[in-house]
């Protein structure tokens, strides 16, 4: 086995969730890798692997759940256990999904929402950056207004995660409950940074 003793492989993440209209910074922290997940991701991302005509490695879509925390009846937020441990790690209740990877013919728009990697030459870091806008109309049955007093509505979101082509999450962040609803358009940026260090 060849070690490398000198680098080690480090992974960061970031959560931007912003009103596209007015510029209102909703979520801003940083989120939790699936170490498992991710090393699966890296690895059939750089074999290429190809099941049934589809790269399984690359990032597919981004998910978003209303089950990641708890909202007791005076406003007191409890945010449940970062869901991040094996393959088979999921959103506690996934509510929607939307595809971002700008090359898979069911993205809806690939200007608005893809993923692209960002490096600049002489740094030991280089930066994934999916983003991901959920406009005026999506998701199709949400409430007209964002006055909804219900913190479990199918779409006050409190969790979201990156699933990669063969269905695992490669990470996790859950955050105070937010409102989709069809007067705001969001856009989320999910940052990811791999560094040797």
């Amino acid at each position: 086995m060849i070690e490398d003793t000198e680098h080690k492989i480090k992974m960061t993440g970031h959560v931007l969730i912003t009103d596209k209209t007015s510029g209102e910074v909703i979520v801003d922290q940083i989120n939790s890798i699936n170490f498992e997940s991710m090393s699966f991701a890296l690895a059939l991302s750089l074999a290429r692997q190809n099941v049934a005509g589809t790269y399984v490695g690359p990032i597919e879509s981004m998910v978003f759940g209303n089950g990641g925390t708890s909202v007791n009846g005076v406003g007191v937020i409890t945010y449940l256990d970062k869901n991040v441990t094996g393959l088979n790690a999921s959103l506690y209740n996934q509510t929607y999904s939307k595809i971002v990877d700008p090359n898979n013919p069911q993205n809806s728009d690939p200007t608005a929402n893809y993923v692209n990697a960002v490096h600049v030459s002489g740094n030991l870091f280089s930066d994934i950056i999916t983003t991901c806008t959920l406009e005026f109309g999506e998701p199709a049955t949400q409430l007209a207004l964002d006055n909804d007093t219900n913190a479990n509505d199918t779409f006050v979101f409190d969790e979201l995660a990156l699933r990669i082509a063969n269905g695992n999450l490669i990470n996790y962040v859950n955050f105070h409950p937010v409102q989709k609803s069809s007067n705001r358009i969001f856009q989320i940026q999910y940052s990811l940074r791999i560094a040797l260090v």
